[in-house]
């Protein structure tokens, strides 16, 4: 998302708008909190609490995600067409409605969790995050591209730029590319 912006995309992160679905004014709260109180801290939703309760259970998960993704999904189906370069960052695959090029950044399960390691998270709880999620190959289904991410920062930029590059100025160097 960092280099589509400098590319000068409008980069907005579906995690950001989980968390915010998830506010006393959000639109996933009331039923969350029926349904966990416990995760109930102040009044507000206690997001580790509740990643304790639906990363441990794939059933959780999924009513969680029930509860939240289709207001996620109306939320980014608003922005199409608010911005010419929309770049949308999703942790999980989602069916947007509208015209979407969907973009998978691949990098192998040991990099990953590596990754996250060294940015602070536990290697359990990022493991036990990664058993809950879409498989690669499901990924790579659901994609009409991939950027592998296997190397350096500096690969990845590249890779991006010419993803970018592509896309604006079209295989006849028209721009049709998109």
């Amino acid at each position: 998302g960092r280099r589509f912006a400098e590319l000068g995309a409008t980069v907005v992160e579906a995690d950001r708008l989980g968390h915010a679905v998830l506010e006393p004014d959000g639109e996933a709260f009331e039923a969350v909190g029926r349904r966990w109180p416990a995760v109930v801290v102040d009044g507000r939703i206690d997001r580790a609490r509740l990643a304790g309760v639906v990363f441990g259970d794939g059933t959780a998960l999924r009513e969680l995600e029930s509860m939240t993704h289709p207001a996620i999904v109306e939320r980014i189906a608003a922005l199409e067409g608010s911005e010419d370069d929309l770049v949308v960052e999703v942790p999980l695959m989602l069916d947007i409605p509208g015209r979407w090029l969907r973009i998978y950044i691949d990098a192998s399960e040991t990099l990953r969790i590596a990754r996250a390691v060294a940015r602070g998270s536990a290697e359990d709880d990022v493991r036990r995050r990664i058993a809950h999620q879409a498989s690669r190959a499901a990924w790579l289904a659901w994609a009409d591209r991939m950027i592998s991410n296997d190397g350096t920062i500096d690969d990845l930029n590249r890779r991006i730029d010419d993803l970018w590059n592509e896309l604006h100025t079209g295989a006849d160097g028209n721009g049709t590319g998109r």
